[in-house]
Parts: C-alpha cells; sequence; structure tokens
C-alpha cells in the first residue's frame, strides 16, 4: 500500500512537471519581439494608449498612432519622438472605413505593413439609463465594434501573407458583466469581446494571434474626457474618486504591462484585476444573481434629472471633492498621461 502510494505520487508530480514543461515551451515557441515591428495603437495620443506607445518605443518598435484630437495627438508624437521613437501620428477617425485605410495604407509605404495592431480607442458615456439616447449606443458601437473591426480587416491580409501577426482588443470587465449607468458603453464591448474572440478562432491557423483584454478600473487619468449626463457632477464624483482609489483600480502602467506581455505570447484573453477575474468568474456561475446585485448598487447611484440628455466632459463636471486630495491620483495621471 505504501509502495503504490509513492508511485502514484510520483506519477502525479511527473504530470505536473510535464505540464509545467509544455506550458513553458508553448509560451517560448509563440514568443514576439518587438524590436523593429510596425505597431499601430487606435487612440494612441493619450491614456492607456499613449503608455502603450511609450511601451512598445521603448522596446525598438516603430509606432504609429491615431486620434481625433490634433493637439494630444501633436503632443503626444513630440513626446515620443524626443525619446528616440521612430512615429507616424494620423488624424484619424475610426469609425470611417475610408480614413482607416487611407491610414493603414500610408503606414505600409513608411514604416512597414502593420504587424501588431492594438485597438484601443475607445469612448465613455456614463449616466443613468433615462437620460441615454439611440445616438449614444451608436457612438459607442461605432468606435468599440466597427472601429475595430475596420482596422482589423486592413492588417489581416498583410498578416496571413506573411503568416504571423498580433492583434489585441482593449475590451473591458464591462464587456464581461453589464454595469449600470455605462449600459452604452458595456453593450459595445461585449460586441467587441464577441468579435475579438471570433477572429481569435479563424485566424490562428494563419499565424495571427488575437488577444482580447478586459480591463477593470485604471487610474490613466481618463476620466476627465468621459462623457456624462443626467446629474452630472455627481456621476462624475463617484466615477473620478473610483478610479482614483489606488486599493481599487489599476495604475497604467502595470496594466500596459500586461497587456503588452498577453500581445507577445499571442494570449487568447487576459483580465486585469482582482476585482474584474472575481465578478466576472461569479457571473459565469450565477449570471441572474450577479446582476440582480448591479441593480440593487443602482439604487445608490444618482438618479435621472441635472442636465438630462446633453452630455458634457467630465472636466466639466469638477466639485470640491474632485478637486481635493482624493482625486489626486486621477489628476496626476491625467498629468503624465496627456489628458489635458
Amino acid at each position: 500500500m505504501e509502495n503504490r502510494k509513492k508511485k502514484n505520487l510520483l506519477l502525479a508530480g511527473a504530470g505536473v512537471g510535464a505540464l509545467l514543461a509544455l506550458t513553458y515551451y508553448s509560451r517560448k515557441k509563440n514568443e514576439f519581439s518587438f524590436k523593429d515591428r510596425t505597431v499601430l495603437i487606435t487612440g494612441g495620443s493619450r491614456g492607456l494608449g499613449l503608455v502603450l506607445a511609450r511601451m512598445f518605443a521603448e522596446q525598438g518598435a516603430k509606432i504609429a498612432i491615431c486620434s481625433r484630437t490634433q493637439h494630444q495627438l501633436d503632443a503626444a508624437r513630440e513626446e515620443l519622438q524626443a525619446g528616440g521613437a521612430e512615429v507616424l501620428a494620423f488624424n484619424c477617425d475610426v469609425s470611417d472605413q475610408a480614413q482607416v485605410k487611407a491610414m493603414v495604407a500610408e503606414i505600409s509605404q513608411q514604416l512597414g505593413p502593420v504587424e501588431v495592431l492594438i485597438n484601443n480607442a475607445g469612448i465613455i458615456a456614463a449616466g443613468p439609463l433615462e437620460e441615454m439616447t439611440v445616438e449614444d449606443f451608436k457612438a459607442t458601437m461605432d468606435i468599440h465594434y466597427w472601429g475595430s473591426l475596420y482596422t482589423m480587416l486592413e492588417v489581416v491580409p498583410e498578416m496571413k501573407r506573411r503568416g504571423e501577426g498580433r492583434i489585441v482588443n482593449i475590451a473591458s470587465f464591462g464587456g464581461k458583466v453589464s454595469v449600470p449607468h455605462l449600459v452604452p458603453y458595456s453593450g459595445s464591448k461585449f460586441a467587441l469581446v464577441g468579435l475579438s474572440e471570433g477572429f481569435r478562432a479563424e485566424l490562428l491557423k494563419d499565424g495571427i494571434y488575437v488577444t482580447t483584454i478586459n480591463p477593470w478600473l485604471m487610474r490613466t487619468g481618463s476620466a476627465r474626457n468621459a462623457f456624462i449626463k443626467g446629474q452630472n457632477q455627481k456621476e462624475y464624483t463617484l466615477f473620478a474618486l473610483t478610479d482614483a482609489n489606488p486599493l481599487i483600480s489599476l495604475a497604467a502602467d502595470v496594466a500596459a504591462r500586461k497587456i503588452i506581455d498577453a500581445c507577445r505570447y499571442g494570449r487568447a484573453e487576459a483580465t486585469l484585476g482582482i476585482y474584474a477575474k472575481l465578478i466576472i468568474s461569479l457571473h459565469g456561475l450565477f449570471p441572474g444573481t450577479v446582476t440582480d446585485m448591479l441593480g440593487l448598487t443602482n439604487y445608490l447611484l444618482p438618479g435621472p434629472g441635472g442636465i438630462g440628455k446633453k452630455a458634457v466632459r467630465g472636466h466639466e463636471s469638477e466639485t470640491e471633492l474632485t478637486q481635493s486630495g482624493l482625486n489626486a491620483p486621477n489628476q496626476k495621471a491625467a498629468e503624465e498621461n496627456n489628458e489635458f
């Protein structure tokens, strides 16, 4: 009996060792160097996109960024060039397929074909459902879903021809579990998750690895550029102070390193943040219960009213609390990441 136990333990140990070796071999086999690669980052002029651009540049990549805000785009390009990076910057609306097509063609001509695509461009409209309009839903779908689709359709043929490529779609925790007061955002991110997973399944045979990223709240400073509706000052205060709390949210550079690591090894999915992992896991087991619990939290959120269906930016909704030390981490991140 004792010999049998030892034998079973040895077999189990050998199995675990073999699994670890296979995992390591698989990681090394899929490892992708970014040196001298052409990386396109949509929404790369500020926030998470700019943090990613800096990190890819540090690894020797050639960088292309795009944005719809020219002054932020100019500032980002100047910063990256000052750091020694080879950079192209485009004022491009990714929801316009013709603009995307023209941008990718110029990148190919000047830097070489896009080898790494980071679909990061995004918008947030926060407020109660009563104040959301059909246009809010269309706007988020145009950027998160159609914008990502247009860029992928442009870069995939050349990736297929080369037999390799990396695509990263920045979805969200809200693309796995729908969040009250962010319904247009969550709905479009759900759509992006499905699109991203489908592309991965079909493109693996071509050596193209598509990765879906589901981040929790991040301290990028982007809250001040969100669109706020309804009781905008109350909405923004809750949004900003939650983002700013280091016990709740993720530091932008930590999130960016995890995203680049997932891209390097071609992982199917990465969920960032312990709270995101926990709630998504619970939602997978008890979807109705988690949704109803979120419904209870909705009672604590500001109701309709205020400015109603009008949308203003976060920085137009400042209060004493958002200008206090409680929001200092957000303000610092905004300064660092070109959000002003």
